[in-house]
Formats: structure tokens, sequence, C-alpha cells
């Protein structure tokens, strides 16, 4: 039965759906799971969690463990399950609320612009270490499924920079966006048939159909229908573009130069700067809630996310065939972006593995669009393997709504004091300003 690793495990949100899709799996019941966390108190709150959620779904013949060494807990692992924050809630609050000072507007910051890079800056050391971990005691072939954000860097940055070549990177958002799809059409999701790709948080919906009808004047129709849709930045993506993205209105505002330049904009397409703040204090309000309500020996509502982790792991397992959506290397899969780059496409799953299926050119305004995004990552994770901390003042200056606030001089200061700010959560040849 499956060896399954959680790093990061006091990330109970994502712990908790996961372990209750884990559970309801009967053929995985039987697995042993392994939490990892550098925080003892959200350890211990993980290990309660998956014991009750075991026993909830009758997995008797589960094993649960606690770790607080990270090579103990990766030794023999079949699947490594990433989820960590580096530099949790501090952090978060340094990326968004420095630029702010300079006028850089963000609403979420984890996955491009300023707070995106820095945000990858201090994961990939942690990326180093998991990785070096999976290499000298994982078993052969183990398999890294990572969840945490910038997607797209965190995974480039793995198979470019570590031994783990088995390595996917997993979101939800093409899930959740063609549900969102469905219901704007009204069509039951069960009969949608649907094709994306791109690269995360940035990708297309390609195909949009219901029994070989093309759902997408039913979608124009819906828009056209209802003027707070247009409202949506993702719906004016769509309108301008052709393709609708995958990505929620509050994250692509921060991937383009339009949308957080002026108050006006800001307030026409409804956007929070500084978001994230807000929703990281919920989160932490719900780990409160979840650990107390384990201490006072309740449980919670367990039912399917969905996640893609544990549908791969039982398709691995069982040799159930799967298509999944990964982030995995650009090996002529997206014959129209960067060779190595990292892309979200479709994925076969079965006993054998987990293997991309080539999409072949994107429209041309698609692709066009995404290397500007792909510019952002390729600088970021090029500044890390080389050490080069040039590299993260350019990939800044490329990247859209940053170049779109400030000028050249301003960038680099911006940087310099996110340096600072970050300290030695940065790969140490990053640690210096300029």
């Amino acid at each position: 039965m499956a060896t399954i690793t959680f790093i990061g495990a006091g990330s109970v949100v994502f712990t908790k759906d996961l372990l209750g899709d884990l559970f309801s799996f009967p053929e995985l019941q039987g697995s042993t799971v392994r939490l990892f966390d550098t925080n003892p108190d959200r350890l211990a709150t993980a290990e309660a969690m998956a014991r009750w959620t075991a026993q909830a779904c009758g997995a008797t013949g589960a094993v649960v463990e606690a770790h607080t060494d990270r090579r103990a807990a990766v030794d023999g692992a079949d699947y490594v399950l990433n989820m960590v924050q580096v530099g949790m809630f501090e952090s978060t609050k340094h990326d968004l609320e420095i630029p702010a000072k300079y006028g850089v507007v963000q609403t979420i910051g984890d996955t491009l612009g300023i707070g995106g890079i820095f945000r990858a800056l201090r994961t990939f050391p942690v990326l180093q270490g998991i990785a070096d971990d999976m290499a000298a005691v994982a078993k052969p072939g183990a398999w890294l499924l990572n969840y945490t954000n910038p997607m797209a860097m965190n995974i480039w940055y793995t198979y470019a920079g570590t031994p783990v070549q088995n390595v996917v990177g997993l979101c939800h958002s093409i899930q959740h966006t063609t549900h969102t799809m469905a219901e704007l059409v009204g069509v039951p999701f069960e009969e949608v048939t649907f094709h994306g790709a791109g690269v995360n948080h940035q990708a297309w919906i390609l195909r949009f159909e219901h029994h070989g009808e093309d759902l997408y004047p039913r979608l124009d129709e819906a828009i056209e229908r209802d003027p707070e849709l247009r409202r949506r930045i993702r719906v004016e993506m769509y309108r301008r573009f052709g393709y609708y993205p995958t990505e929620s209105s509050e994250h692509s505002a921060e991937y383009l130069p339009y949308f957080l330049k002026r108050q006006e904009l800001v307030e026409r397409y409804r956007l929070i700067p500084n978001e994230y703040i807000d929703r990281s204090i919920e989160c932490l309000a719900e780990y409160d809630s979840i650990k107390a309500t384990l201490a006072s020996g309740e449980g919670f509502e367990i039912e399917r996310s969905l996640e893609y982790a544990i549908q791969i792991i039982h398709s691995m397992e069982t040799g159930q065939p799967r298509v999944v959506y990964g982030n995995v290397r650009n090996a002529g899969l997206i014959t129209n972006l960067p060779q190595d780059c990292c892309v979200e496409v479709p994925c076969v799953v079965d006993r054998t593995g987990l293997t991309p299926t080539v999409v072949g050119d994107l429209p041309v305004q698609l692709a066009a669009l995404n290397r500007t995004f792909v510019n952002v990552g390729e600088l970021t994770v090029n500044a890390a393997i080389h050490g080069d901390p040039r590299m993260v003042r350019q990939a800044a200056m490329l990247d859209p709504n940053t170049a779109s606030a400030l000028d050249i001089e301003q960038i680099w200061a911006l940087c310099n004091d996110l340096t600072i700010a970050h300290g030695d959560l940065l790969p140490e040849a990053l640690r210096v300003t300029l």
C-alpha cells in the first residue's frame, strides 16, 4: 500500500480536503500517511485531523504518523505532496504591503508580479531540500505533487535545478472555471466536454462543448444579458482575446498592465487591493476553528474535492486511467511557447505514471500573452539557479503590472527593500542589495 507524505501538513485547509479524498477511496484506506510541519502546534492539529478523518471514513488499516524531521517523513515515500507557505503570514504581508508603498497595487501576490517573484525565491530553497531528501531516501520513481504557488516557477525550478524529475504541479483553476462556465450556460457540468492549455493561472479553455455543440455562443449570450458579468476581468479578457481564461478576476488582474494602475479601474472591475491579506486572516481563523472542533471531539463534513492529487495516486496505484490537468515541463507540448518552460496541459494518468499530452500551437494571441507571463518565471528561476541578483530585478522589470506602475530605479529600490525584508529566507546568493 502507498506511503504518502504531506509536506506543510499544517496547511489544514488543503490537508483536510486531501485526507477526505484519500480515505474515501477504499483502495487507498490502508495507506501510510506521514505528516510533516515545522510548526509543532499545526502538526498536532493535522495529526488529529488525519486520525479523525480515517476513523470517520472507516479506514481502519490506515497508518498516520507525525514528523518534525522532513527526511524521516520522506523516507520510503511513494508520493510527496507539497503545500508549504514559506514565511507564512508575515512574508505575505511583506510581498503586498512593501510594493504598495511604491504604488504597485496587487490583489493576491502569489503567482506573478513582484509578490510572486519573491514568494518563489523564498520557496526554492525549501523545494531544493525536499528534492534532495527524495533523491536520498524516497522510493525510486517517487512522485512530487506540488500545490505551492507560484506554481509554474516552482515546478520549473524543480525539474531544472533539483534531482527530482517526477514532478507535477496541481491546481484547481481549470476544474472550477469549467464548473462556472457550465453554470453560466445552464448545462450540467457532467455533460460538458472541454479542453484547456496554457500556463498555470493563465491557461485557456480552447474547446467548450455539449454533445458536440460549441457552447461559446451560449456564453456570449449570458454575458450580453448580464452587465455585472462584464465587470469581471476574466470576462473582459475573454471578450478581447477570444477564449475564456482559467483564473479568477482577482488573480488575473495582477498578471496584466491594464487593470490596477488607476483607482477608477479598480472600482470598475470590483477589485480589492491586497485582498490576500484578508484571505490569509480568514485561513488563520479557519485553522483555529478546526483545531477547536477537533479538541472538543467533534469532526467536520467530509466530501470529495475537485483536487487532483489523490485521483492521481489512485490511478497510479490501481491502474484506473484518468485525465487530469498538470503543470509540467514543456517538452514540445505547446509548440509556440518556449521549450522547457512550465505549461499546464491535459495529462493521462494510470499505473505507468503521468503522461502529458501534446497540444500543439495555441492561438497566436494567447501564446503571445502567455510569453509575457513566462518571461518573468524564466528570469526568476534562472536567478536562483545561477545565483544572479540582477536577474531578480530584470524579472521585476519585465512584469507587466510592476512595469506599468514604476520606473526602473523604483523597481530596483523595491527589490532591495523586499530582499532586506525576506532576509535569510532567500537563497544565499540573492540576499544582496544592488
